[in-house]
């Protein structure tokens, strides 16, 4: 490869780290609200379908980044934006946490109540978050990887939905666990959620092959890659 291929290789790697840390920490800041996805009243097991987090709509994001990335750059530079959204997310609530510490001037149109209300909440959500997310990350990797060793870099479509389904299985549970541990969430919404939760991530995860392909399609083409051929930095 060309120093230039190189250089716009390292340019287009950090501009997909920073979506990356953008989703994963705007996530775990807007989790409080709830909404309902799908308006026909679906329900299964006793439990309406979809009734989920408008934290989780920047989440799947992340997956088909690391996907991508994976795919393009090899698994070191995945696991390294991980870390890396992992050490922006406790940073941003190191901010966060100091502004709620910050009093509020009486005239201030958010005052320390509501500002604590809607914030407060953040250093267990990101704990929680955190914790389940390093998991399920680390682990969509693993199995991404184990995948395109095994398929000899073919069938992408495959590693792309079997590692992001697995994972996000992990995640969701975990997170749900930690939160309703910590009593944020209710134990009886626990069953209602994990397989709102889940389902979305897994048809997020079906919708977005495509865009995986595509991503790594424009990838090949730009910089001349084999199936199976991953760009080094280095």
């Amino acid at each position: 490869m060309t120093l230039k291929n190189k250089l716009k290789a390292q340019r287009i790697y950090l501009f997909l780290g920073a979506l990356f840390i953008t989703s994963l920490v705007v996530s775990n800041l807007i989790f409080q609200k709830f909404f309902y996805w799908y308006p026909l009243g679906l329900k299964i097991l006793g439990f309406r379908l979809f009734e989920i987090s408008v934290g989780i709509l920047p989440y799947p994001i992340t997956f088909l980044i690391t996907d991508l990335i994976s795919e393009i750059y090899g698994k070191k530079r995945a696991n390294d934006v991980v870390i890396a959204g992992i050490f922006a997310s406790f940073f941003s609530l190191l901010i966060v946490l100091t502004a709620d510490a910050v009093p509020a001037i009486n005239n201030s149109p958010i005052n320390n109540k509501i500002f604590h209300k809607v914030f407060g909440a953040s250093s267990i959500a990101v704990f929680a978050s955190m914790t389940a997310y390093l998991i399920a990350q680390f682990i969509d990797i693993q199995v991404y990887h184990f995948w395109k060793r095994l398929t000899k870099g073919k069938h992408l479509w495959l590693r792309n939905n079997f590692s992001t389904w697995f994972s996000q299985f992990i995640d969701t549970f975990s997170v749900l666990f930690l939160l309703c541990s910590f009593d944020i969430i209710d134990w009886s919404s626990f069953n209602g959620l994990l397989i709102s939760g889940f389902l979305f991530k897994v048809l997020v995860a079906f919708i977005d092959t495509p865009f995986l392909y595509l991503g790594v399609f424009i990838f090949r083409k730009t910089f001349n890659l084999k199936v199976n051929e991953e760009i080094d930095l280095l």
